[in-house]
């Protein structure tokens, strides 16, 4: 029988995608829909276990997924966002939750909406890769039981759930030692988050192991979204700034940027100079050539963050501890 992960995989889809297709939830698009019905129709998919499904959840009251914004270009110019948010959604609705989502700001009354909190949610995931040790002391406050996703503060006490940045950029920059032979260089991103910085110290933990210096590392700073990177790589070329045989970026926007401007400039990937990103999202896959990348379990990292949630709510309480789940390279051609 069919299932919805064969789905996905079949269309290059995330779970979640394909689950709120099925659903006729909102957050896919029309095109989306009709493609993810007609394949699973194609493929004889039992639509009967829908209503089943249907009738055993949001009973439970409602949780909100809120992602905190300060300058809004690491995260929502990708599709990590849209995946996190899908696959938050079928996490809840499988736990018979209600999925709420809300933006914050650095100017959000806090304090007004951890008094509205009380009597709309049972609980919130807070999507942190932007937020900074001071913006999360605030939610000392926070009177409902809450997690913290995809950023860790040791100075604040909570529940978070992260990705072993530290090892998958150890990884992707031991891959192109080994395969290269050469002094990898890095494409940083020039807005300082934590992820970011945890990448950096896994990138030069392998410079440093394999008898590299870190300080003769080529470095390019460069804006962290695809139209970004191309047009910061595209001035170093044109600056002929000293280029590197092989590069590891921060993220695979970063990477696509720069491999475009590259190959405008006559560059072949990866005969001239070959490249990994971070993330492996799904244009990653479609990009010429396709993107080597370090994977992040997208719907692991939902899937503990909303059962580490639903069983602080059940226990009536507050966890403090630290998930991290690893990451591993998903190997293409660039």
């Amino acid at each position: 029988m069919i299932t919805a992960k064969e789905i996905a995989k079949r269309l290059h889809l995330s779970e979640a995608a394909v689950s709120m297709a099925l659903h006729n939830k909102a957050g896919v698009s029309t095109k989306t829909k009709k493609k993810v019905i007609d394949t699973a129709a194609e493929l004889g998919y039992d639509f009967s276990r829908i209503k089943t499904q249907s009738a055993k959840s949001e009973v439970n009251g409602t949780i909100l997924f809120a992602n905190y914004k300060k300058h809004g270009a690491v995260v929502n110019d990708s599709a990590f966002f849209p995946e996190l948010s899908e696959s938050v959604y079928l996490c809840c609705n499988q736990s018979g939750y209600q999925t709420a989502m809300q933006y914050l700001y650095d100017d959000t009354d806090m304090n007004r909406l951890f008094q509205e909190s009380v009597a709309l949610y049972k609980g919130i995931i807070l999507l942190a890769t932007e937020m900074r040790s001071d913006d999360l002391k605030k939610w000392r406050q926070c009177p409902v039981p809450f997690v913290v996703l995809d950023s860790y503060h040791i100075d604040v006490p909570a529940c978070y759930i992260t990705i072993n940045n530290r090892q998958g950029a150890y990884l992707a920059a031991s891959h192109l030692i080994k395969k290269s032979g050469k002094q990898p260089g890095y494409l940083q991103s020039a807005y300082p988050i934590q992820n970011f910085s945890e990448r950096a110290e896994g990138f030069f933990k392998a410079v440093l192991e394999n008898g590299m210096s870190a300080s003769c590392t080529v470095i390019h700073r460069l804006t962290p979204s695809v139209e970004g990177a191309y047009a910061d790589m595209t001035e170093i070329i044109k600056n002929r700034d000293t280029l590197a045989s092989c590069y590891f970026a921060d993220n695979d926007l970063i990477a696509i940027g720069a491999v475009k401007a590259l190959k405008e400039n006559g560059f072949k990937i990866p005969n001239d100079i070959s490249i990994i990103g971070f993330d492996d999202i799904p244009m990653s896959a479609c990009v010429e050539p396709p993107l080597s990348s370090v994977h992040v379990p997208i719907d692991r990292l939902a899937n503990i963050a909303v059962k580490c949630l639903t069983e602080t709510i059940r226990n009536n309480g507050k966890e403090t501890l630290h998930i991290e789940t690893a990451a591993y390279l998903q190997i293409r051609n660039s």
